[in-house]
């Protein structure tokens, strides 16, 4: 048998397999998304009108106790840079995208969110106990994707502020 001509088939085959799954995480997995997702938006005029307005981004406290997150992606930071949400309740995270596909992933837990040019995503996270979580991109979306992070703070629910818009995007003074 000759090894060399059947190692560079299999070699061959698998590099040949290969492409079409990357394309259809690439391509076919956020198109899939944005079709699938009644609740689309223009990334164009996002920041315009609606509810990624600029001074609607943030956390904003809801009757039930949850907290409702809204965050936009885009080339090369998350706005807004740092979120503020109280342990144990249940945080409904919505993003969209402005330009690419951004993944969103918290450091330290399981959960990773996309973000979808022209739709939003909506999450159900929940933190049990106080802390700092990181908030990088995981998905490569350009040359500054590095430098793209965010913040959130976890702070004990009895100290959780009932945030009025101007401060829903400040993390700062909570430890």
């Amino acid at each position: 048998m000759n090894w060399p001509k059947l190692r560079h088939i299999v070699l061959v085959f698998l590099l040949l397999c290969l492409i079409p799954a990357t394309r259809f995480h690439e391509v076919d997995t956020p198109l899939l998304h944005l079709l699938k997702n009644p609740q689309q938006i223009d990334p164009l005029s996002l920041h315009l009108s609606g509810e990624f307005v600029e001074s609607n981004l943030g956390t904003q406290q809801n009757p039930d106790g949850s907290v409702t997150v809204r965050m936009i992606a885009e080339q090369y930071m998350f706005v807004p840079r740092c979120i503020l949400v109280p342990a144990g309740a249940t945080v409904h995270f919505r993003i969209t995208s402005a330009d690419v596909v951004h993944t969103a992933a918290f450091v330290s837990t399981k959960y990773t969110v996309e973000a979808v040019p022209g739709a939003i995503t909506e999450s159900e996270l929940r933190f049990a106990s106080p802390g700092d979580y990181a908030m990088p991109c995981t998905e490569f979306c350009g040359a500054g994707h590095y430098a793209m992070r965010s913040e959130l703070k976890v702070v004990p629910r009895a100290q959780f502020p009932v945030l009025q818009p101007g401060e829903r995007r400040d993390c700062a003074g909570h430890q």
